[in-house]
């Protein structure tokens, strides 16, 4: 009796396996970058359309002479090209626009720095340190957010008046302060509570107080985070109207904001000095996002995926 012997199943060689392999994942690849249909490209082309026509008729407004931004619309640029700078020289000069540029940065910074300041404390404490009623503070401070800024600017007018403080910068300060010290420790506290907690133990052992533990390495470590809430204060501040009228208002004192709203005149004439006003205080916005907007990133996801 003889057995035949299985015929052996021939294998693949490994460099062939791995190119067809790769094949197949690069096809998968392929085949999920071009699964957006023409329907979701066009949508997606339309909102683009709708978010940049305004910048662009803005830009091209702020070159325009007077006569012929109040004349007609800025499309017609392209049938009677005309072009000044005089609209920057006006709106900065004469309009006022230079002394509230200084005002808006005398604002923005102390209206950034200290609530960073504070919430980095309190991130800390919440993050590494146990306290009776520590989860339940955190709760109660989060959920400040859901709460409108609004509903405390009547209180908050009769307590400034009280003190004689309406129209000042420590009034529109502890404003912006108070608004946006919820979010400040939210972001801070989630963050701090990713950082290895060995380096923290370390330095216990060590006998580093909790001052030194702070300034020495929770700070370092925490630079994203810091970065990326002083993004969101700084430019909250910078470009706020609201906050500004309700407890600085038209004056000596006022921000950009509100004499860039100042340039267009009764008669609703104006729009060059308005949109030339608009573009001089995005600069700075611009220039502040772009500087930090490698830690920006880094600071929003950091602590969103573990292990």
């Amino acid at each position: 009796m003889t057995t035949t012997a299985p015929t052996p199943t021939p294998v693949p060689a490994p460099g062939r396996a791995r190119r067809r392999f790769g094949r197949g994942r690069a096809n998968d690849a392929g085949g999920g970058q071009g699964a957006a249909s023409p329907l979701a490209k066009g949508v997606v082309w339309f909102i683009c359309f709708l978010w940049i026509v305004p910048i662009i008729g803005t830009v091209i407004t702020s070159f325009r002479p007077k006569d012929d931004a109040n004349a007609d619309g800025w499309w017609n640029v392209f049938h009677d090209p005309n072009f000044t700078v005089q609209n920057f020289a006006d709106a900065w000069n004469k309009s006022g626009l230079g002394d509230a540029f200084v005002n808006s940065f005398a604002i923005a910074l102390p209206a950034t720095i200290i609530p960073i300041m504070v919430a980095a404390f309190a991130a800390y404490a919440f993050a590494f340190m146990q306290f009776p009623f520590r989860d339940t503070l955190f709760f109660l401070i989060v959920s400040l957010l859901v709460v409108p800024n609004y509903v405390a600017f009547v209180p908050l007018l009769q307590l400034y008046g009280k003190f004689d403080m309406v129209g000042t910068f420590p009034a529109v300060w502890l404003a912006h302060i108070g608004f946006g010290m919820s979010l400040a420790i939210y972001i801070l506290r989630n963050f701090m509570s990713t950082l290895p907690r060995e380096v923290i133990e370390s330095a216990k052992i060590d006998g580093a107080s909790h001052f030194v533990t702070f300034w020495r390495l929770i700070v370092p470590m925490s630079v994203p985070a810091l970065a990326s809430f002083a993004i969101f204060q700084f430019l909250w501040v910078w470009n706020d109207l609201l906050t500004a009228l309700v407890f600085i208002g038209p004056g000596d004192n006022q921000p950009i904001t509100i004499a860039v709203s100042q340039l267009i005149g009764q008669q609703a004439q104006g729009w060059q000095l308005v949109t030339a006003g608009g573009l001089i205080s995005m600069i700075v916005p611009i220039v502040v996002f772009l500087s930090l907007q490698r830690f920006f990133v880094r600071g929003l996801t950091a602590g969103s995926v573990k292990g």
